[in-house]
C-alpha cells in the first residue's frame, strides 16, 4: 500500500477520534462537571494518538513536514464538517466552503514540485 494512502487512512481514523474527543462532550456531557468531560475526552484522545503517531511517522518517510501538516488540516476539515452538520446539528454555512477553498490552495502550494 502506498505511503500516502496508508497515512491518509490512518489520519482520517485518528481525526474521527480527535473530533469526538474535542467536541462531542458539548452535545453529550453538558450536564456533567467539566472534569468528567475532560477525563472522557482524554480517554477518547488516547486512541487518537495511538493512530496519529504511527500515521505521522509513516507519512514522514515520503512527505515533508509541511505536506504532512497540510494533509492533516485537510483531513481535519473533511471530518469536522460532516461531524458539525450531522452529529452536532449545526447549520451548513458557506464558511465551510470558503475554508475548503483556502485549504485547496494550501495543498496546491505545499505539494507542487
Amino acid at each position: 500500500m502506498p505511503v500516502l494512502l496508508k497515512t491518509t487512512g490512518l489520519l482520517i481514523l485518528s481525526n474521527v477520534f480527535m473530533t469526538f474527543a474535542w467536541y462531542a462532550h458539548l452535545r453529550n456531557l453538558l450536564d456533567r462537571k467539566w472534569y468528567i468531560a475532560a477525563i472522557i475526552s482524554w480517554s477518547i484522545a488516547f486512541f487518537e494518538y495511538m493512530i496519529q503517531v504511527p500515521a505521522n511517522r509513516i507519512g514522514y518517510t515520503a512527505l515533508s513536514l509541511g505536506q504532512l501538516k497540510i494533509l492533516q488540516e485537510v483531513i481535519t476539515l473533511s471530518v469536522f464538517v460532516p461531524f458539525a452538520i450531522f452529529y452536532m446539528r449545526q447549520p451548513l454555512k458557506l464558511n465551510f466552503l470558503w475554508a475548503g477553498f483556502c485549504l485547496v490552495g494550501a495543498v496546491y502550494f505545499m505539494f507542487r514540485t
